[in-house]
């Protein structure tokens, strides 16, 4: 007998699977609203410690200055925009000639922006949340409420 593992989904995470999919098959259609607008959500990992939560999200080519990190509520959101660079003037200036426009031939490079959230469980303390970056790496820790953590209790001898 054959053991299916089922993963917890949710139709957000389904639907960019699919769309990174037919992304890497056919490419970013000319046609499509979004195009030249992509939106790439970054990678994250998430470990729970015995009092607290990590999160290590990888945002390559990010500044920390454009990275917002938020709570609403037991909600934790993290976004960006990262805005295209505008054209470099590559041509030598000729005094008293104007027109003289550069354009790309190639132009890969797009404005990328996302934004995701992450429903926190309720022992987090949303009052204690710390972030750090450094090398495109996101650091997050939201420590537990200290009534929530794991304790032992000993067990003893009735006493009759």
């Amino acid at each position: 007998m054959k053991t299916v593992a089922l993963h917890p989904f949710t139709i957000e995470t389904a639907l960019d699977d699919l769309d990174r999919y037919v992304g890497s098959v056919f490419g970013e259609s000319p046609l499509s609203p979004a195009f030249g607008k992509t939106s790439q959500i970054p990678p994250v990992d998430i470990l729970e410690t015995g009092d607290a939560y990590l999160i290590e999200a990888e945002l390559p080519g990010y500044d920390e200055k454009g990275i917002r990190v938020q709570m609403d509520g037991n909600t934790l959101i993290i976004e960006s925009k990262k805005e295209e660079e505008p054209a470099r003037d590559v041509s030598p200036k000729k005094e008293g000639k104007k027109g003289n426009e550069d354009r790309y031939i190639i132009r890969e490079r797009r404005r990328v922006s996302f934004s995701r959230s992450f429903r926190l469980p309720e022992d987090a303390d949303t009052e204690s949340v710390s972030a750090g970056f450094k090398n495109g790496l996101l650091n997050l820790e939201i420590k537990k409420r200290a009534g929530s953590q794991k304790r032992v209790i000993q067990i003893g001898s009735s006493q009759e």
